[in-house]
């Protein structure tokens, strides 16, 4: 890959990714998305066949994001359990 390419590529993703994260989505999504059709068009069957396993990356990715959020729920469920024994020590040793 020439190297204004390479450079087109990565400027326009991490511009995308820049203005998506201050809060300017629609205009990062389409920096964002003209750096992978550059891409895109260099690497053409690599792209193809991403698109025909995104169903299965999806399915993987919203089974992380599931797993995640019970390991979260039980944290914070850890940490609730902990703050109301704590509170009920406090009450009875101050007598409250």
């Amino acid at each position: 890959m020439q190297s204004w390419k390479k450079a087109v590529i990565f400027g326009s993703i991490g511009a995308g990714a820049v203005l998506v994260l201050t809060g300017r989505r629609p205009i990062g999504m389409a920096v964002a998305a003209a750096g992978f059709a550059v891409l895109a068009s260099e690497y053409p069957e690599k792209f193809e066949a991403v698109w025909e396993n995104a169903p299965d990356y999806l399915q993987k990715g919203i089974q992380i994001f599931s797993t995640l959020q019970k390991l979260g729920e039980g944290f914070a469920e850890q940490a609730e359990r902990r703050s109301v024994k704590a509170w009920r020590d406090v009450r009875s040793e101050y007598g409250s």
